[in-house]
């Protein structure tokens, strides 16, 4: 499972095993492979990761595939076969790292779970993430981010008061799951260094979200406060909210620091605000907050957002307008630091991607090599392990394992 290119960042020589499929396992992989680890990714014949087939398509595969599957090599495997799972247990034998998203049970289904995995390869770390995780009462149901959100107590926040909770665009429950996944993944690699031995990690969907919710159970243990939707405001923290401008637009201000409130008080020309005794900690704006955004409000209503901002800037108080994607790859931050990448696709257009997060001075993390084709990898990966090409070919006759797409 040695990539083909020199392995680089500070992962490099780490062997991954992927076994997931759309986002939480392919997201926790792909950040593992954007820090110089071996991600061999399996894929089933035919459709391969339903992701590929996902939004906006270029060319038959969605331009998302070339961000989720980066310094990934695929190979195409059918689970159902006895055969693939052998071919499953000898990568997994020689295997850092497993990554599965699949529901709880599936792998045990396959003859592949973790227990079996673990006493061919007692230094194997696997990460499992499901929507509910492998125990509890609700294991067995199917669990997607959407639900995960709801279920974390996020969508009973997000909405204007009185009006329908609504989702982020995007699956933030995924990401959440899959970064506290590379979170474990680096806590078990630490921890086998001293004993030798590898463990499995449990994330769930709903757990990754719920742990992102501050303190919203502890003040409903202390005070029995539900905290509910409060639309671009920040419940409890006083000022901060999206206030409209002028032009049409909307400026994000958050004066809720103490001497950035008599800042922003000062540059409203509200000093009799600035000066008020009762404003002078957060308790006291709390209880008057909608005095505040009012007097914000009134000052933003009368200049653009363009004026809003960077009055806002010169008097150090943070603010910022909402941005589009059109913003963003237009933005010199972004490009300044990194974040607008350009590859070239295999068809030669140029493709503008995320850049690598987090930024690491000495060892950084880098793209060496575009989302592959589906099985592009299959039969180098299989030779690795020591099957012939007359042992691969008979393999593809039968349908076990695929090649690379046309």
């Amino acid at each position: 499972m040695t990539a083909g290119s020199e392995a680089r960042g500070p992962l490099a020589g780490l062997k991954v095993l992927e076994m997931g499929q759309l986002i939480a396992g392919p997201f926790a992989a792909k950040t593992l492979g954007d820090f110089g680890a071996e991600v061999v990714k399996i894929e089933p014949p035919g459709a391969g990761d339903p992701l590929r087939k996902w939004r906006l398509l270029k060319d038959g595969t969605s331009v998302w595939w070339q961000v989720q599957s980066r310094n990934k090599r695929s190979i195409a495997l059918d689970l159902r076969d006895s055969e693939a799972q052998a071919i499953v247990r000898r990568l997994a034998a020689e295997s850092d790292v497993l990554i599965e998203n699949f529901r709880p049970g599936a792998l045990e289904g396959w003859g592949l779970g973790p227990e079996a995995l673990l006493e061919a390869n007692p230094r194997l770390i696997v990460l499992r993430v499901s929507g509910y995780g492998q125990t509890g009462p609700y294991r067995d149901r199917p669990g997607f981010g959407v639900v995960a959100e709801a279920m974390g107590g996020l969508r009973h926040l997000t909405a204007e008061p009185g009006r329908v909770p609504v989702r982020v665009g995007i699956s933030l429950g995924d990401t959440l799951a899959a970064l506290h996944g590379v979170i474990g993944i680096l806590m078990a690699l630490q921890e086998r260094q001293r004993s030798g031995r590898g463990q499995v990690i449990d994330v769930a969907l709903y757990e990754a979200v719920f742990n992102c919710m501050e303190s919203l159970l502890p003040e409903y243990s202390a005070f029995g406060a539900v905290r509910g939707a409060a639309g671009s405001a920040l419940p409890g923290i006083a000022p901060s909210n999206a206030y409209l401008c002028g032009d049409g637009g909307y400026a994000l201000i958050a004066g809720n620091g103490d001497s950035i409130f008599r800042r922003l008080m000062a540059t409203i020309e509200r000093p009799d605000l600035a000066a008020d005794p009762a404003l002078a900690d957060n308790a006291g704006r709390v209880a008057r907050v909608a005095e505040l955004d009012a007097a914000i409000g009134a000052w933003t209503a009368q200049r653009d957002v363009a004026e809003v901002l960077a009055r806002l800037d010169a008097a150090s108080v943070p603010a910022g307008r909402i941005y589009s994607v059109a913003d963003i790859a237009a933005d010199p931050h972004y490009l300044a630091r990194g974040m607008l990448q350009t590859i070239a696709m295999g068809d030669g257009d140029a493709l503008q991607v995320p850049g690598i997060v987090p930024k690491l001075s000495r060892t950084p993390g880098a793209q060496r090599r575009n989302a592959p084709r589906l099985g592009q990898d299959t039969d180098a990966v299989l030779a690795e392990i020591g099957l012939t090409p007359a042992q691969i070919a008979e393999l593809k006759r039968r349908g076990v394992v695929a090649g690379s797409e046309a």
